[in-house]
């Protein structure tokens, strides 16, 4: 059931008072309860998602439920505190996985301004999941996704460590959406830069296309 617009005030108010303080016990119980109240409602959406087989419904699915949260997700993001929240770090991957990768990358940036780990489900620290994550949704839908986002997404996890692996599909991608919109230039550098990190990136014919396109524009 969608939220009343006071419920969403609600749970924007208790979501920063809850990161205003960092001891649990200083809140009172209403306050203290509204993560625990996101997190049950995560679970039984997670329940929910595992009785759908199809990845298509799943993504359809999370969209239909994810407004419910975005009222607790500003609160706590405006607090700025830094308390670990597996809540928020879910929601950032339903994010990319619906397409909404501007929602995502904001709760990114304060995931790893706080060093924010992901639930242990993901496997990955959050800078190498942010990274994998977007340039895989970039890389199938490269028309839905914006250079400017994808160069953001490279410039925050530029000093995080991370496989090579993951850090060339972040480039790749980039070169891709460089490609796309005809930029010789910062393509290749991107794709050389994805090669130079995993020789198995499958960019090198994508390099020949473009060094030809250019050789071919120099000696017209």
């Amino acid at each position: 059931m969608p939220l009343t617009p006071a419920k969403k005030h609600f749970q924007k108010a208790s979501a920063k008072q809850n990161g205003d303080d960092t001891e649990l016990a200083q809140h009172s119980t209403e306050q203290t309860n509204q993560y625990e109240i996101m997190l049950m409602m995560l679970v039984d959406h997670k329940r929910k998602l595992k009785e759908i087989q199809s990845q298509e419904m799943k993504a359809m699915y999370k969209a239909e439920v994810i407004d419910e949260y975005q009222a607790y997700i500003d609160g706590v993001i405006e607090s700025d505190c830094g308390v670990q929240d597996d809540v928020l770090m879910n929601l950032m991957v339903w994010f990319i996985d619906i397409g909404e990768l501007e929602k995502a990358l904001h709760i990114g940036n304060y995931a790893l301004k706080h060093d924010l780990k992901t639930p242990e489900q993901y496997k990955r620290d959050t800078a190498t999941l942010l990274a994998e994550e977007t340039a895989e949704f970039a890389m199938r839908y490269i028309d839905k996704t914006s250079i400017t986002l994808l160069l953001h997404v490279e410039k925050i996890t530029s000093d995080k460590d991370m496989p090579d692996e993951v850090r060339a599909k972040l480039h790749k991608a980039i070169g891709l959406k460089f490609n796309e919109v005809k930029n010789n230039e910062n393509a290749l550098t991107h794709f050389k830069r994805a090669l130079e990190l995993n020789e198995r990136s499958g960019v090198k014919k994508l390099i020949e296309t473009i060094e030809r396109e250019i050789k071919n524009a120099n000696d017209s």
